[in-house]
Order: C-alpha cells, then sequence, then structure tokens
C-alpha cells in the first residue's frame, strides 16, 4: 500500500465514525427540543407499542448514559436514557419505538437477531483478542498466529455486517408501529425518520471500518505468504 493510499485509509477509519456520531447528535439534540403531537413519554410510547403487540413480559425501565437506550434480550428488558424515559420529544419517541422494534423482533424470532446473538460469543473474543493475535503474529512472523488472528476478527466483522439489516428492520418496525398507534401523524414521519436514520449510520460506519480492517490485515498475510 503506498503512502498516499495508506493515508487515505487512515483518513476514512479515523473519519467515518466521527462523521457518524456528530451526525446522529445533531440530530438527536435538534429533535429532543422538539415536542411530539401525542404529548407521550419515551416510556409511555415504548409501553403502549408492546401492548399493541401483545408483549407483555418485557419491561420499560430507565437507564443512566447519554443515549444509552438498548433492548437487552436476555432479561426482557428495554432500557431507556433519562432524557427519552420522560420527555415527550420526537428524538424520545422514535428512540423508544426502535428499542421496542427489538422486542418486537425477539418475539417473533426474527433470524437476523437470532443468528447475531448465536455469534456474540465468538465475535466478543475476536475483539478482545484479534489484534493482539494478529500483533504478535506479525512481529514473530507466524503464520498461524496471524491467521487465528485473522479468523478471529472476522467473527465480529460479521457482527457487525449481521447488526445492519437487524436495526434497519428495528427502524422500520419502529415507524410502522408509531403510525399505527397513533403516536405520530403523517406530518411527523419525515423529522421521526431523520432520527433513526442518523442513528442507523453509526452502525453503518461502524461496519465499514471494521471490514476495512479485516481485508488490510487478509492483505497483509496475503502478502507475507508470498
Amino acid at each position: 500500500m503506498g503512502i498516499g493510499a495508506f493515508l487515505i485509509y487512515f483518513a476514512i477509519l479515523l473519519i467515518l465514525p466521527i462523521w457518524a456520531q456528530s451526525k446522529v447528535k445533531r440530530t438527536y439534540k435538534k429533535y429532543m427540543k422538539v415536542a411530539n403531537s401525542s404529548g407521550m413519554s419515551g416510556a409511555d410510547v415504548a409501553r403502549r407499542i408492546l401492548q399493541e403487540n401483545g408483549i407483555y413480559d418485557v419491561r420499560v425501565v430507565e437507564t443512566s448514559g447519554f443515549l444509552s437506550d438498548h433492548y437487552d434480550p436476555r432479561k426482557k428488558v428495554v432500557r431507556l436514557s433519562s432524557h427519552n424515559y420522560h420527555e415527550h420529544s420526537k428524538a424520545a419517541a422514535a428512540i423508544a419505538a426502535h428499542e421496542v422494534g427489538h422486542a418486537i423482533q425477539d418475539a417473533q424470532d426474527y433470524a437476523f437477531l437470532r443468528f447475531r446473538h448465536s455469534l456474540v460469543p465468538m465475535a466478543s473474543l475476536g475483539s478482545n483478542m484479534s489484534y493482539l493475535l494478529i500483533f504478535v503474529g506479525a512481529i514473530l512472523g507466524s503464520f498461524n498466529l496471524l491467521g487465528i488472528g485473522i479468523a478471529l476478527m472476522a467473527f465480529a466483522v460479521l457482527f457487525q455486517l449481521v447488526t445492519l439489516p437487524v436495526e434497519f428492520n428495528a427502524s422500520n418496525r419502529a415507524m410502522t408501529q408509531l403510525v399505527s398507534t397513533g403516536v405520530i401523524t403523517n406530518s411527523e414521519h419525515r423529522e421521526t425518520k431523520k432520527v433513526l436514520n442518523a442513528a442507523a449510520w453509526t452502525y453503518v460506519a461502524a461496519a465499514v471500518v471494521a471490514l476495512m480492517e479485516l481485508i488490510r490485515f487478509l492483505l497483509l498475510f496475503l502478502h507475507m505468504n508470498e
């Protein structure tokens, strides 16, 4: 890889995640100040959508942190950050509906969600060990260590790639539920979509960066075998 290509590679590696995080924060902060027409808090939205879908074994609780919202399938809990739990903003409604979208996926045994769950042990191992094995393998010139490290990294990358359809599907479910339950009107559709799309870009950026890193180390492995 030439110096120019090397610099472009690392520029993308650094800039893309920063841009994605900046986009989601700007969009979220804009719409966290705009009330939704239903006057419902994020917690209210989450509970209504769960009830409308006949899901009664999932709790909705408050959690600390900024944009720390998530669905925990092991404990059957939708966790909403404080603002999204209490406030009646368009951002809160969108984020709450998105997380409940994951709960609906879980209840309906959504295939990509199940596949992603099955990848967690190896993806976690890959995230924690791959760089160490690749580094040691490259220093020692050990093809075995380098190959094992790349294989483990591949599981982490696969997890990131499988995350994309899971997240986009949850957002699509969120939009459908927000409209069908009357939480938002048609006039709010565009703004709510902006919040969900901005959040999706963080997953796209993470997947692109992970894939680029895997390709880089695969090229290193092939070069060492020449």
